[in-house]
């Protein structure tokens, strides 16, 4: 029996659930001290003063860190890590100085009485499509064109049969994992090491050293746990360089820097909102002649971050006739930067929206829609694709669901709607990952410096190795999130399974081929992940179909959402028990931003004013009833030696345009903008 393919129990399930597993903010270190932000109360201007008197009093202070005095970094390429390196204020909540003190309670006390003089400047933060000074950013993350255009499609447009031409709006989303942002950092002899709640060390290692102009070696980030990231995690935020820089205050002392849930709305990244204009145009039997889309951003004036959102229009649907466009507008804003799916999660809700308005249009089935618009190769590149089956998650999803005879019905006094649609994320892996394989005491180790925010990279990788090496699983075991261990790229865009297990596979077979089946111990060998020519050959992605059964009273316009189903292509599953965990997780995750989620931005202030859990609202066991994730069986030879590819994302992509559809189908009120609230039913009365 192989490992992969099994569902073997978490590994790291026992410590986490009995509180054993230590996370950044809790390692054990000796006599540390503590760190609170000061964080600016305008969105623009210079700071002319501090009065740190009254903070610097209090009983257990250690030290006040501001601008005027703080170290010089070696590099401020970055701004949103050149820390307390200007007096000037680029956005509201910004760190423009710290506390550090014997507890976390002094410190906050003490953060809270140092006065900031400001000379505040008018500042701009209000997202609009109707801006004169939009612009298009020359790559959307990480590195695709920002428009894309083929054919005429205004032409065809006008001589489409049907047309679908709607704006459509998401809202400015925060992650909020269980674990907050947190980092303890030390300085001995010289050398850094970072305790840090980060999706990948080595990439947040890279950074910091860069910025303290240190040698790679200088700086160790050790991160075995992670209590969830969803993209936040995945890149350097300011507060891990202002804790090594308050650590500086107490040399030999660990400090310790947890951000506040408020703190985490300004300082950890978000998702832009998006405003997205899409217009379908298709002859009587629903074939598409044209797709166009474009998408209006934000960015933050001091970086930027272009999300991809206008991407998988690209692939997703056979048209002649295509264009997308990315436009930003540079506002006084904290800078936003990866959310679950980035680009493909908000991109998919318009296009696929639209999808079912055109259905209606046309009064024809939307699956049936979906399936006459498949393309023979990828729109986009020409490329076969390496597996494309999303009409099989189409048809397997809606005999799972019980999708026909489909007619929205009342039941005592709720409305009651089915909707669909599809989903997809790009399968792929990283160019960079090594592992090692060693044996010690009888038992194989698979030691690489990646991270495991959850998705079950702990047991996974220890079944990859195995299969790989020919032994049980129980022989094995990872040893991951350390920079001690060898380089692994950034648990991101659900490549850390396809990346880091690629590296595996040939460190065991080097390992073999070294030292056979009969190895000693302390015998090691390495391996990297080698070039993949066939992504260059072939279009890879993952695809999926959800389904949803929404109630809508009609009263009161509650919303429930009691039925959501999906079915998915995304390979060989390696981990059922792990694969079910995320796709659900991801679609639970989409229910919340089809239904809660949305940062209420004060363009007057410059700050989102419910930046806690009880405003800041998401989904929550009573939300989420009857929630299924299935897959269809499928292998692809083309995107790495397992045949694997990412489920971290996927489940999120298409869930909220499947609900906005289902609340259509239920009460004939389209909704465009997320989320939906009763409000926006009743309004419509």
């Amino acid at each position: 029996m192989t490992a992969i393919g099994s569902a073997p129990v978490r590994r790291d399930a026992a410590g986490k659930v009995t509180g054993t597993a230590p996370y950044a903010y809790e390692v054990s270190a000796t006599a540390p001290a503590y760190c609170h932000p000061v964080q600016a109360s305008v969105a623009r201007g210079r700071i002319t003063g501090f009065d740190t008197a009254a903070a610097e009093s209090l009983d257990g202070v250690i030290s006040v860190l501001t601008t005027e005095q703080a170290e010089r970094l070696a590099d401020t390429e970055d701004a949103e890590l050149a820390v307390l390196q200007s007096d000037d204020v680029s956005f509201r909540g910004e760190i423009v100085g710290a506390v550090v003190a014997e507890t976390s309670e002094i410190a906050r006390e003490a953060a809270a009485l140092v006065r900031v003089a400001y000379d505040q400047a008018p500042h701009d933060a209000e997202l609009s499509a109707e801006r004169d000074d939009l612009y298009r950013p020359e790559k959307v993350n990480p590195d695709f064109p920002a428009d894309s255009a083929e054919g005429d499609v205004e032409a065809a447009l006008a001589a489409a049969d049907v047309t679908v031409e709607q704006t459509y709006t998401t809202a400015m989303y925060h992650n909020n994992p269980l674990e907050p942002h947190a980092t303890t950092a030390r300085w001995e002899d010289g050398s850094l090491t970072l305790w840090d709640s980060t999706q990948g060390v080595h990439p947040l290692r890279a950074s910091v050293a860069k910025v303290f102009g240190l040698p790679h070696e200088r700086v160790r980030v050790i991160c075995p746990y992670v209590g969830g990231g969803f993209g936040s995690k995945g890149t350097a935020h300011a507060h891990v360089v202002l804790a090594a820089l308050a650590a500086r205050a107490v040399p030999g002392r660990p400090v310790k820097l947890a951000l506040t849930r408020q703190q985490m709305f300004s300082l950890a990244g978000y998702r832009t909102p998006t405003i997205q204009r899409m217009r379908l145009g298709a002859d009587h039997d629903g074939r598409l002649s044209a797709i166009s889309l474009d998408v209006v951003e934000q960015t933050s004036r001091i970086k930027e971050f272009a999300e991809q959102t206008g991407v998988p229009a690209r692939m997703m649907y056979a048209a002649p006739n295509r264009r997308t466009t990315h436009r930003l507008a540079a506002l006084d804003v904290p800078v936003p930067s990866w959310m679950r799916a980035p680009g493909e999660c908000p991109g998919m809700f318009g296009p696929e929206v639209a999808m079912d308005e055109l259905a209606e249009a046309l009064d024809m089935d939307p699956i049936e829609l979906r399936i006459r618009n498949e393309p023979e190769v990828d729109p986009e590149t020409g490329n076969p694709y390496s597996t494309r089956n999303l009409v099989a998650c189409l048809r397997r999803g809606a005999e799972l669901f019980g999708w026909a005879p489909r007619a929205a019905r009342e039941e005592a006094g709720w409305l009651v709607g089915t909707g669909v649609a599809a989903s997809t994320y790009p399968a792929r892996r990283q160019a960079e990952s090594t592992a090692m394989i060693r044996f010690e005491r009888g038992r194989y180790f698979a030691e690489i410096g990646s991270a495991d925010l959850g998705t079950g990279a702990w047991t996974v990788l220890a079944q990859i190795a195995a299969d790989a090496l020919g032994v049980p699983f129980d022989q094995v075991e990872a040893r991951i999130g350390d920079t001690a261990y060898p380089i692994a790229s950034v648990a991101g865009g659900s490549t850390g399974t396809s990346t880091w297990g690629s590296a595996i596979v040939e460190a065991a077979r080097a390992f073999r081929d070294k030292f056979g089946d009969d190895p000693s111990d302390g015998d090691a060998a390495e391996g990297s992940v080698q070039p993949n020519a066939d992504a260059e050959r072939f279009a890879m992605h993952s695809f999926g179909a959800q389904f949803a059964e929404v109630r809508v009273h009609a009263d009161t316009g509650e919303i429930r959402v009691p039925r959501l189903l999906g079915v998915f292509a995304v390979g060989r599953i390696i981990n059922p028990r792990t694969a079910a965990s995320q796709l659900i997780g991801g679609m639970t995750m989409g229910l919340s931003m089809a239904l809660h989620e949305n940062s209420v931005f004060d363009p007057r202030f410059g700050h989102v004013v419910n930046h806690d859990l009880a405003e800041y609202h998401i989904a929550s066991n009573a939300d989420v009833r009857d929630v299924q994730a299935h897959w269809i069986d499928e292998y692809d030879e083309h995107v790495n030696p397992m045949g694997s590819k990412g489920i971290g994302e996927i489940g999120i992509v298409g869930t909220a345009a499947t609900i906005v559809n289902a609340v259509r189908h239920a009460t004939g009120i389209r909704v465009r903008d997320l989320p939906v609230t009763p409000d926006k039913l009743l309004n419509h009365r």
